[in-house]
C-alpha cells in the first residue's frame, strides 16, 4: 500500500472551515447531554405517586441514560467524513459521524454512519458512486482535525484508484493512519473507515443466519459488532424487546471487545460466554481433555441424555406399605410400573410429571383399600411420610440438570445403560467420581459440560415453584464469534436461544482448533437455524498484519487448511518478522528473555504477547520473573500490560502491536489441530514478530512437520539473529482498527 494521499495534510484549503463546523458540532452535542441530566433531575423529583407512576419514572430514567451513554465519546471522534452529492440526487452534503447530532432547530449536523443517507460513504466506487461528486474524510485526534482526505468522482475524479482484490479502497490515508495506531488492551471501532465489502456485511438483511469466513486480520470480529450496531439502529423495534446476544469463545476476548459496542452507542446489548446462558448456580472453568470433549460435543449425547432421564423414571422394587392410622395402604409393583407408563405417555417435561405420578400415586392407596378414604385427606396426611418420598424419589425424582449429570457421569452402571450406542471408550471418557454427599453445588463442571446441563434444562423443564421468568431466554439476534470451534452440542444449544433464526455467525476455518474443528462451514450450518434462507459472505481483504509478516503465515497455511487463500494484504510495509534459532530449552529461554526486554523497552507504546504452547507458559514466566522482566498473564490479566503471556489456546481472537512465538514446534506437537493453532499464533501482530525456536526439533520428523524451519523463515543455524531496526513508529491516532 502506498504512502497516504498528499492531501492528508494540515495545509488542505478546507482545513479550518471543517474544524469551525466541528467545534460547533461538539458545543452542540454539550448541550444535548446537558439537556439529557436535565430531563433526568426533573424526573427524579418526587418518590411518591402510584406503582404505575413509578414504573413509568424507571422507564424514563432507563431511556435518559441510555440517552447519555450514547451522547458520551470520551476521546473517540465525533464526526470522520462527509459525502456531497451530484446535482441529479440534490446536491446536498452530509457529514458523517458517530452519532447523529441537530443543532436547536432540529436540522441536521452531523449524519449517524447507519442511516440510508450515509451508504454511499462506504459503499461508493469510481464505477458506481451513488449519487456522489466527493467523498471527504476527515483524520482527527479527538476533537481536533488533523488532515483532509478527498475522493472525487465523476467527471472531477482524477486520483489514482488504489484498489486490493478487484476493490477499491475507500480512504487510504485514514485507513494506513488507523492501521498504523498502536494497540491496547481493547479492540476500537472501525466506523470511520468500514470498506465496501465490510460494509456490504454490516448492511445484509436481518433475517436468517449469515456466515461470514474471514481469513486473519480482515476485522470479521469488529464487523459482526458493527453489524449488531446497525441492526439495532435499523431495526431498533422489535430488537430493542427481543434482545441481541453477542457470543465469544472465553472471558479474555469479552473483555477484549466489550469497549466497540458502547463507542458506537449501543450499551444494550449482552455479551456472554456459553456457560453465563445455562441457568442455575453452577460454576465453570476449564475444558475436557480431547477425548472428553469430543464425546460431549456429539448429537449423540442427546440420546444418552434422554435415556438417562428415563432411566430414573422407573417402578418400585417392592411393594409400597404405609401406615394410616391404624390402617395400612398398599402399592403394588406392578401399580407402580402403570403409573410410571402414564405418566412417560404424557408431551410434559419430566419436572412437571412429577405432580401426575404423585396424585396417582395417592389415588391408588386409596383405592386399594376397602374403606371409603378421602384422596384429599391422605395425601395431606402422609405426603410427608418418609415412606412416601422414598418411593416418589424413586420412582420420579425431581432432577436439576446438574443433579442428573452429576448422577450420570458418576456411575458406570447408568453410562452402560444411558449410552448404550456409544463404545466403551466413550462412556470412560465420560465417567467422573461423584462428588461427596452435599458437596455438589461446589463442583466445578467445564466448558464441554455446558451444552449438557443447557440439554438437560430442555429435558427436564422447570423445578417446582419455578416460572416463565426463570426459562432460559432467548434472543432476536444472535452474533457468534469463533463458530468454527464450536460442537454441535454447542451449535444446538444457541439454536435454542435464538427467537427467530436470525443470527450473524462469523469465524475462519483454517483457524479452527478445538475439539470439534470443523473443516466447512457446511458442518457448522447443519445444526444452526434454517428458518429463513441464509447467507454466506467471504472477507477477503486483510488490512490488520502486514505483508512481510502474512507471508509467514501463508506459508503455515497449506499444512492448516489447504483449501483455503490467505487474505490479501493492504500493507505491503512494515518489518520482516524476526528468527531466533536456538538449540536448548535454556538458550531459548535466555532468547525468551532477552525479546521480551527487548519489547518492553521499544518507545512508542502499544502492547505484546508473549505466545507460548501451553505446558510451557509456566516455565516462561518463572524465567522471566527470575530475571525481574514484569509481564501480565492470560486469563489472569487482560492485554494492557506491556507484555502479557498468552497460551495459545487463548490467543485466537486478539491483536497486538508485537507477538513473540516461543518454540513452534510444541505448538504444534500439543495441539489437536496443531499447525492451525500455529497459524493462530503467527496472524496476532500488527507491527512486529520474533519467533524463537530449535531449527533441528523442527525438521526433525516426517509428519508433517518436516520443512516448518524452513516455511517459517529459518536458516537452520543456532545462533541468535538480531531483530530488525523499526522503519517507523506507530502513529499516535485515537482510532484502533482490527
Amino acid at each position: 500500500m502506498s504512502d497516504p494521499s498528499p492531501n492528508d495534510n494540515s495545509e488542505h484549503p478546507e482545513l479550518a472551515a471543517e474544524q469551525a463546523f466541528l467545534d460547533h458540532a461538539h458545543r452542540r452535542l454539550e448541550e444535548m447531554r446537558n439537556e439529557a441530566v436535565q430531563l433526568q433531575t426533573m424526573v427524579e423529583v418526587g418518590q411518591g405517586g402510584t406503582n404505575q407512576a413509578r414504573w413509568e419514572r424507571e422507564v424514563i430514567n432507563e431511556n435518559i441514560a441510555h440517552r447519555l451513554a450514547g451522547l458520551n465519546l470520551g476521546s473517540r471522534s465525533l464526526c470522520f467524513g462527509r459525502i456531497d452529492q451530484d446535482e441529479q440526487n440534490g446536491g446536498g452534503s452530509y457529514h458523517i459521524g458517530r452519532i447523529a447530532v441537530a443543532d436547536k432547530d432540529s436540522d441536521s449536523l452531523i449524519v449517524d454512519w447507519r442511516a440510508p443517507v450515509a451508504e454511499p460513504f462506504y459503499r461508493a466506487t469510481g464505477s458506481d458512486p451513488l449519487g456522489l461528486v466527493r467523498r471527504r474524510h476527515f483524520i482527527s485526534r479527538g476533537e481536533t482535525l488533523i488532515g483532509l482526505e478527498d475522493e472525487f468522482f465523476g467527471d472531477a475524479r482524477g486520483q489514482q484508484v488504489v484498489s486490493v482484490n478487484g476493490r477499491e479502497l475507500r480512504g487510504e490515508g485514514a485507513l494506513v493512519a488507523a492501521l498504523k495506531t498502536s494497540r491496547t488492551g481493547q479492540l476500537g471501532d472501525i466506523v470511520g473507515t468500514i470498506q465496501g465489502e465490510q460494509d456490504e456485511i454490516i448492511r445484509a438483511p436481518l433475517p436468517g443466519v449469515l456466515v461470514v469466513q474471514g481469513g486473519p486480520g480482515t476485522g470479521k470480529t469488529v464487523v459482526a459488532l458493527h453489524r449488531a450496531a446497525y441492526l439495532l439502529y435499523t431495526h431498533r423495534f422489535p430488537l430493542d424487546g427481543q434482545g441481541l446476544l453477542v457470543i465469544g469463545p472465553n472471558r479474555l476476548f469479552l473483555g477484549y471487545i466489550e469497549q466497540v459496542l458502547p463507542s458506537l452507542g449501543e450499551a444494550g446489548v449482552h455479551m456472554r460466554v456459553l456457560a453465563d446462558l445455562v441457568g442455575g448456580a453452577v460454576r465453570v472453568r476449564g475444558r475436557d481433555r480431547l477425548e472428553s470433549a469430543r464425546i460431549k460435543g456429539d448429537l449423540r449425547m442427546v440420546n444418552v441424555l434422554g435415556r438417562a432421564v428415563k432411566d430414573r423414571q422407573r417402578p418400585l422394587r417392592e411393594d409400597l406399605r404405609v401406615g394410616f392410622g391404624s390402617r395400612v395402604l398398599r402399592l403394588t409393583v406392578n401399580q407402580s410400573r402403570y403409573i410410571v407408563e402414564q405418566a412417560q405417555q404424557r408431551s410434559s417435561y419430566h419436572n412437571s410429571s412429577r405432580g401426575f405420578v404423585e396424585s396417582r400415586l395417592f389415588e391408588t392407596l386409596v383405592d386399594n383399600h376397602s374403606d371409603e378414604l378421602s384422596i384429599k385427606e391422605v395425601k395431606e396426611t402422609l405426603r410427608r411420610d418418609p415412606l412416601i418420598r422414598e418411593a416418589l424419589d424413586w420412582m420420579w425424582p425431581v432432577l436439576t440438570p446438574a443433579q442428573l449429570l452429576h448422577d450420570l457421569f458418576g456411575s458406570k452402571a447408568l453410562l452402560g445403560s444411558a449410552g448404550r450406542r456409544l463404545d466403551s471408550g466413550a462412556r470412560a471418557a465420560l465417567y467422573r467420581e461423584r462428588e461427596e454427599v452435599g458437596m455438589l453445588a461446589h463442583r466445578i463442571w467445564t466448558a464441554d459440560d455446558v451444552p449438557l446441563l443447557d440439554e438437560a434444562r430442555e429435558i427436564l423443564g422447570r423445578l417446582p415453584g419455578q416460572t416463565a421468568d426463570d426459562d432460559p431466554r432467548t434472543y432476536g439476534h444472535i452474533v457468534v464469534d469463533e463458530a468454527q470451534d464450536l460442537s454441535p452440542m454447542q451449535l444446538r444449544m444457541l439454536t435454542r436461544r435464538s427467537l427467530t433464526g436470525s443470527m450473524t455467525v462469523v469465524g475462519d476455518i483454517a483457524q479452527s482448533t478445538g475439539a470439534w474443528a470443523h473443516d466447512s462451514w457446511d458442518e457448522i450450518l447443519e445444526h444452526l437455524p434454517d428458518k429463513k434462507p441464509g447467507q454466506r459472505r467471504e472477507l477477503t481483504v486483510g488490512y490488520r498484519i502486514p505483508a512481510p509478516l502474512m507471508e509467514v503465515a501463508a506459508e503455515v497455511l497449506p499444512l492448516a487448511a489447504p483449501e483455503l487463500t490467505p487474505p490479501t494484504s493492504v500493507r505491503d510495509d512494515g518489518n520482516p518478522p524476526v528468527m531466533v534459532a536456538t538449540s536448548s530449552t535454556a538458550e531459548l529461554l535466555d532468547e525468551v528473555v532477552a525479546a521480551a526486554e527487548l519489547e518492553i523497552g521499544r518507545a512508542g507504546g502499544g502492547n505484546a504477547a508473549l505466545i507460548t504452547p501451553e505446558s510451557f507458559a509456566d516455565e516462561v514466566q518463572a524465567a522471566l520473573e527470575s530475571a525481574g522482566v514484569e509481564v501480565g498473564r492470560a486469563p489472569q490479566d487482560s492485554l494492557d500490560s506491556r507484555l502479557t503471556i498468552v497460551p495459545v489456546g487463548l490467543v485466537k481472537g486478539l491483536e497486538v502491536d508485537a507477538s513473540i512465538i516461543v518454540d513452534p514446534k510444541r505448538i504444534v506437537d500439543e495441539n489437536p489441530q496443531g499447525f492451525r493453532s500455529l497459524y493462530v499464533a503467527l496472524t496476532r501482530s500488527t507491527q512486529r514478530m520474533t519467533i524463537i525456536g530449535d531449527p533441528a526439533a523442527m525438521d526433525a520428523d516426517d509428519d508433517g512437520t518436516f520443512g516448518l524451519s524452513k516455511r517459517l523463515g529459518f536458516d537452520g543455524t543456532s545462533t541468535s539473529q538480531a531483530p530488525a531496526a523499526e522503519s517507523a513508529e506507530p502513529a499516535n491516532d485515537q482510532t484502533s482498527l482490527f
